[in-house]
């Protein structure tokens, strides 16, 4: 054995998580790949964006916008995202000191953990919640303390909530329009939580992602609509999701100063800063507010289509107030697959039904399985008209 060989050896590693692997999203866009199967599964369109928007950000380049922006945001983004908040939500942000873009909102999220959770500190979290949650408070080297969200209607309880605040809690998450129930808060709720968190020193992480997807004539109740909320909160948005374009991977932060600041110190070493001509298309197509503003009526349209053919199947459909996700009992359907766990259940309609959808156990840290399955509906009229058709067998 010569020293060369002698050295090829990959040393043992110590996982940091032990009981995690490969997202339950690319398993089943995965297998829905495999088999030929309709992708109701991950969370994305399956259609393009608007030219103008892609036109924007060709322009950009072509302007010669194709160097690093400032690493808090390309500035002209950072006042459109400003005075989109203060039109909504009636609160106005400092563009310089108080927005920063982000490459995404996964990244804004696991950036503001990072930026205030210490060892020991918790963080409260409502489940089901978005997967990535946990893994980055125990990044932070914090502690997650689930708290359930009501089974069956995935309102906030607010009693398990207050019992679940103590010395050690750092910060709690809230999400709403929620992935994956589509429960959307209403502005009682959101006092309600005002009113909770006034005498503590717990910092709010809201993630809003799916701000513009809120239907039936309900209005999104920004954290940024409440004063007291809004002084301690990393409110988190999404391009990708607001404008077709997931891929893109641009989001942004708004936050107090002090805030901020301290996100900003950890922004800069974990991505420093974000694509550039895609920063000035952005900033460029947000001077008509018109694509967020009928972003509502557009996704309110798919919902009801999907709802109108899931009707006239045995899956029971829970309420679908917000996001691009419809969530069903699958209870009552009468084959006998419907009796496995959920995520063998999902399995089965990928492969035998070809539909994919993902089980809402995964969502919960206890994989808590209540028959409930969730489809995603930000899809062509034929590709949900496809899996109508295919989900009438069951």
């Amino acid at each position: 054995m010569n020293a060369s060989t002698a050295a090829a050896r990959t040393p043992p590693l110590q996982t940091k998580f032990p009981t995690i692997g490969t997202t339950i999203f690319t398993v089943m866009s995965q297998l829905a790949a495999e088999t030929g199967a309709v992708n109701l599964g991950q969370g994305f369109p399956d259609f393009d964006c608007d030219p103008k928007l892609v036109a924007a950000v060709a322009e950009a380049m072509a302007r010669g916008l194709n160097q690093y922006p400032p690493m808090t945001g390309a500035a002209p983004l950072r006042e459109a995202i400003a005075a989109k908040i203060e039109a909504l939500y009636g609160r106005r942000y400092d563009a310089a000191a108080e927005i920063t873009v982000t490459a995404g909102a996964t990244q804004a999220i696991i950036t503001a953990i990072l930026s205030v959770v210490r060892p020991g500190d918790e963080v409260i979290v409502l489940d089901p919640c978005y997967d990535s949650y946990v893994p980055n408070i125990e990044l932070a080297g914090g502690r997650a303390v689930r708290v359930p969200l009501v089974p069956g209607t995935f309102r906030p309880d607010f009693d398990r909530i207050a019992a679940a605040i103590g010395p050690k809690t750092r910060a709690l998450v809230v999400n709403t329009p929620h992935n994956p129930s589509g429960t959307v808060w209403i502005a009682d709720e959101m006092r309600r939580l005002e009113e909770l968190l006034a005498p503590t020193d717990v910092l709010l992480i809201s993630d809003e992602v799916y701000e513009h997807m809120v239907f039936d004539g309900q209005a999104h109740q920004s954290a940024a609509r409440f004063p007291g909320l809004a002084a301690r909160a990393f409110i988190v948005s999404s391009f990708g999701k607001t404008y077709h374009v997931t891929g893109w991977k641009v989001g942004f932060v708004a936050a107090p100063s002090a805030l901020s600041a301290e996100f900003r110190k950890v922004h800069q070493f974990n991505v420093f800063t974000v694509n550039t001509p895609v920063q000035h298309g952005l900033a460029h197509y947000m001077a008509d507010p018109a694509p967020y503003l009928e972003l509502p009526a557009f996704y309110q349209r798919k919902r009801d289509l999907f709802r109108a053919g899931l009707a006239g199947t045995r899956l029971r459909l829970l309420p679908g107030e917000g996001t691009y996700f419809q969530c069903v009992d699958i209870s009552g359907l009468a084959v006998p697959e419907a009796r496995l766990p959920e995520a063998d259940f999902c399995q089965w309609l990928t492969r035998e039904i070809g539909v994919a959808a993902i089980p809402l156990s995964a969502f919960y840290g206890d994989g808590f399985d209540q028959r409930v399955v969730r489809f995603c509906f930000a899809k062509k009229d034929d590709t949900l008209r496809a899996a109508l058709e295919r989900l009438a067998r069951l």
